[in-house]
């Protein structure tokens, strides 16, 4: 039988609309519905594959071909889905803009890049026209400085446990501090980013307000001027590690100090945004509207946050 290409062509795209729809293909059904043999077959569901896997660059889906050993035969199977749909980029890219932790520069090719490289090529005018008004008035921070190498050479510090010693601008006098910490946890909030560390000198931690080891201090990181990871390691016991998750849910507004207990009643319209704010609260009792809240928290930001609710809020204790 003499061969002609567009015999190949009408074979491939056969194959290849079966797959879509989700049939098997049994190569030696197939070799005898077009009159081939088998390893014509194979190399024709060979280029199939190749050819979805340089079409999910574009696409952002992933699909294969693979043997189907229980229906024997070959089927479509989808193996995720690498990009980001319109809605999910769009939620990404207003929190990262919403978080103003970076400089204008920063933040545009971020948002560049993870648009590019998340969401397939024909949906990117209609994310891009969604934020760019956001973009055009992004207001920076004061401090105005880029951090993100240093953030990850503490991060690296971190999981390598070795000591860091840092020049820190202080926020009550402005002065400029060396500190050899042990750090052991990054975190975002409030519009900045914040590593919690661990200090040994005694002399440093007599200017504290808490001298129990147990308690980290806390470091804003567009703040440390300069830093050096030090060679020197340290360790903390496995029943020590600092818990990261359950020190936010006790920290407010990055204030460091001790541990304690909080109690107070509240009046407003909106209890679960008290709970919100403070994962660790508790309802005691409600009273015509009125509730009684406990709480486990970190450091004196709580004492900022309850006096900022003003008549809603009233104290009962803290200790």
């Amino acid at each position: 039988m003499e061969f002609r290409g567009d015999d190949k062509i009408d074979r491939v795209l056969g194959i290849y609309s079966k797959l879509m729809n989700g049939s098997i293909i049994n190569k030696s059904e197939e070799a005898q519905n077009y009159g081939v043999n088998e390893r014509s077959i194979q190399r024709d569901i060979e280029d199939i594959r190749n050819y979805l896997d340089k079409s999910s660059t574009n696409t952002g889906i992933i699909n294969t071909v693979i043997y189907d050993r229980l229906n024997k035969g070959y089927r479509l199977e989808q193996i995720y889905e690498m990009k980001l749909s319109n809605s999910e980029i769009l939620a990404i890219c207003k929190i990262l803009l919403d978080s103003r932790a970076f400089t204008k520069k920063e933040m545009i090719g971020i948002i560049s890049r993870l648009v590019d490289c998340c969401v397939p090529k024909v949906n990117r005018k209609e994310v891009n026209d969604l934020i760019q008004n956001e973009e055009y008035h992004y207001i920076e921070l004061q401090h105005r400085s880029e951090f993100i190498d240093k953030m990850w050479d503490i991060g690296k510090a971190i999981r390598e446990h070795n000591y860091v010693e840092i020049n820190y601008q202080r926020v009550k006098d402005k002065a400029v501090v060396t500190r050899k910490v042990k750090p052991v946890s990054i975190m975002f909030s409030e519009y900045y980013f914040y590593v919690t560390a661990f200090i040994d000198d005694e002399k440093v931690k007599a200017d504290f307000d808490v001298l129990n080891d147990a308690y980290p201090t806390i470091y804003r990181i567009d703040r440390i001027k300069q830093y050096k990871v030090l060679e020197e390691r340290f360790r903390i016991p496995y029943a020590n590690r600092f818990e990261e998750g359950e020190f936010r849910k006790r920290i407010q507004f990055m204030y460091g100090g001790k541990l304690q207990k909080v109690k107070f009643t509240y009046s407003g319209n909106s209890i679960e945004a008290v709970l919100d704010r403070l994962p660790t609260a508790s309802i005691e009792s409600e009273d015509n509207g009125v509730y009684t809240i406990s709480a486990e928290v970190f450091g004196k930001g709580i004492e900022m946050w309850l006096k900022s609710q003003g008549d809603m809020v009233q104290i009962i204790e803290m200790r």
